[in-house]
């Protein structure tokens, strides 16, 4: 194991996402997942395995990428199922549900792509810009709240929310 960093690993992340990204959904559903909780389980391995890049424990040899990212695919399937909520017998489904009225799997994988690299972005920013996005955007509090809650004037977090946003499409715009 080897310390990569974070540009690198979110390289290797996009390709190997993308190299692999029907067959990971396909293991997940072969698990017996639907479409969605399929998508959703390979969303959480990317984001375990962008994790274990970023702690610099990835294997050297990027041909152990795909098999590692597998594993986590498998596992986090076998969990999920294990949920009272989600618990149904196997059964064998295709990739992709014909005639299906929701987002094809190609889509919901390229969104959990974006999340995922999101996420990654979203590490960079400092804690306060941090705070101020969760607060304001994903909580959508009003930046008076915001500002009070955090001590600061509304106009700095004006500014730090126009910062962190400025910052998160650059990262963004870089993968």
């Amino acid at each position: 194991m080897n310390a990569v960093p974070d540009a690198e690993v979110l390289a290797q992340l996009g390709r190997v996402a993308r190299e692999q990204r029907t067959a990971l959904t396909a293991l997940a559903r072969r698990q017996g997942l639907g479409a969605e909780d399929a998508v959703d389980c390979v969303h959480d391995a990317l984001c375990t395995f962008l994790d274990l890049g970023l702690r610099g424990e990835l294997p050297v040899d990027a041909a152990e990428h795909a098999p590692l990212l597998a594993g986590i695919v498998v596992n986090t399937a076998r969990n999920k199922r294990r949920r009272h909520y989600l618990a149904q017998p196997h059964a064998a489904i295709d990739v992709v549900d014909p005639g299906g009225d929701g987002p094809s799997t190609e889509t919901l994988v390229a969104h959990a792509e974006e999340c995922v690299r999101l996420r990654a972005c979203m590490r960079r920013l400092c804690e306060t810009q941090r705070t101020v996005v969760m607060m304001r955007l994903l909580e959508e509090r009003p930046g008076e709240d915001v500002a009070a809650a955090l001590g600061l004037t509304r106009g700095h977090v004006d500014g730090l929310l126009h910062r962190a946003k400025a910052s998160l499409r650059v990262c963004m715009l870089e993968g």
